[in-house]
C-alpha cells in the first residue's frame, strides 16, 4: 500500500490484527526490520500489521518491506508523506537540533483512523527482547495514549522546565495510541500549536509539546516497556558486555551510538544483528567505521579508554579535519 498523506479512511473496516508504526528514512529500514523480526520473535501467534512513514523510500527498501509479508505471513503499508505537511515547521530547524521531520509521528492517528483503532508508534532503535502479550490486553479507557517514564533526571529537568504538575514526563519513543480518542482530544492540532508558539523554549520540540498537551490525558506503564539504554554510558568506562537490565520487553538504543556500529565494540551488537538476521536486511553489514565527526569523536575516546592511544589519536585527527 502507497498512500500520500495526510489522509483519513474512517470508513475503511478495522482488523484484527495488532497495528505497529514507524516513521523512517532508508537510513533506518535495516534497524526497523531488525525491531520487527524482534517483536515477531517474543511474540509468537501474534498476527501483526506494520506501517512505515517516510518520504521517500528506495526501491530496494520498499522490496525487502514487502518480503516481510512472505516471510511472517502479515501485512505491511508503506505511506508516502507529502513534504508540503512541513511547511508550517521549517522556522523550527533554525532553533533546533531537529528537522521538521520529526513531527511525522503526529500524522499517525489520522491516517489509520478506520484501519485500526490502537497504533504503537515505535522508534527504529529499538529491540524487542520479550513478549508483548501484557500490552494487547491493556485498556485505554479515555486515554488517548499509553507511555512510559523517560530517565528520572530528564523527567526532573523537563517537569521543571515545562512547568508539568503531574511531575511525569515520557519518552516519545514508545507512543501506544488510542486512535478515536487521540482525534477526539484534537491532540495533534494542540500539539502543532504548542509547538508553533512555544517551540523555541522545548529542549526536545514534539516530545516536550506532546508531554504539555497529553499531561493528565495518558496512562504510564513501566519503564520495562521502553528501557532507555545509553552505550555510551558503558563504552566510557569501556565496559563492553550488556548490562543487567532485568526483564524489560523493548530495549531502546536512544543514545548517539547505536548497536549496529560495529566500531562500537559492544554485546549490544550481537543481539541487533541476531534479530537483523531474521529480518529481510540480513545481508547488510554493520557500520564499520564511524561515518560523521561527532561519532569520529566518541571513537577517539572509546580508544583512548581502551589504552589505544595512537588510533585515538588518529581518530582525534579524522575528527578535527571532518568539523
Amino acid at each position: 500500500m502507497n498512500n500520500s498523506l495526510p489522509l483519513s479512511s474512517p470508513d475503511t473496516v478495522v482488523d484484527d490484527s495488532f497495528h505497529i508504526a514507524f516513521c523512517v528514512d532508508d537510513h533506518y529500514c535495516r534497524s526497523m526490520g531488525a525491531t520487527i523480526a524482534s517483536i515477531i520473535a517474543n511474540s509468537p501467534g501474534v498476527k501483526f500489521t506494520f506501517h512505515v512513514f517516510a518520504f521517500k523510500l528506495s526501491d530496494d527498501n520498499r522490496s525487502r518491506f514487502k518480503q516481510l509479508e512472505a516471510m511472517y505471513g502479515l501485512k505491511t503499508h508503506i505511506h508516502i508523506i507529502d513534504p508540503d505537511v512541513f511547511k508550517p515547521f521549517a522556522h523550527i530547524s533554525q532553533f533546533s537540533y531537529y528537522s521538521p521531520t520529526i513531527f511525522t509521528r503526529l500524522l499517525i492517528p489520522s491516517t489509520l483512523r478506520g484501519l485500526c483503532d490502537k497504533v504503537l508508534y515505535l522508534d527504529a532503535d529499538i529491540l524487542c527482547v520479550g513478549s508483548m502479550a501484557e500490552l494487547l490486553t491493556m485498556e485505554f479507557g479515555d486515554s488517548a495514549a499509553i507511555v512510559v517514564p523517560d530517565a528520572d533526571e530528564t523527567t526532573r529537568r523537563r517537569c521543571a522546565a515545562l512547568q508539568l504538575a503531574s511531575g511525569k514526563y515520557f519518552n516519545s519513543g514508545v507512543m501506544y495510541m488510542h486512535v478515536e480518542n487521540w482525534m477526539a482530544q484534537e491532540i495533534t492540532e494542540k500539539t502543532i500549536h504548542a509547538i508553533l508558539e512555544n517551540g523555541k523554549e522545548y529542549r526536545f520540540p514534539d516530545q516536550d509539546a506532546l508531554n504539555v498537551v497529553l499531561e493528565g490525558k495518558i496512562q504510564y506503564i513501566p519503564r520495562k516497556w521502553n528501557f532507555l539504554y545509553d552505550l555510551i554510558h558503558d563504552l566510557e568506562k569501556d565496559k563492553r558486555q550488556m548490562r543487567d537490565i532485568g526483564a524489560v520487553v523493548f530495549i531502546h538504543f536512544a543514545g548517539a551510538v547505536k548497536p549496529w556500529n560495529d566500531w562500537c565494540l559492544h554485546a549490544s551488537r550481537d543481539l541487533f544483528v541476531k534479530y537483523q538476521t531474521l529480518s529481510p536486511w540480513a545481508d547488510l553489514a554493520l557500520d564499520k567505521a564511524p561515518r560523521n565527526y561527532k561519532e569520529m569523536r566518541m571513537y577517539s575516546r572509546f580508544l583512548m579508554k581502551r589504552g589505544q592511544m595512537l588510533a585515538s589519536f588518529k581518530w582525534y585527527m579524522k575528527y578535527l579535519a571532518a568539523r
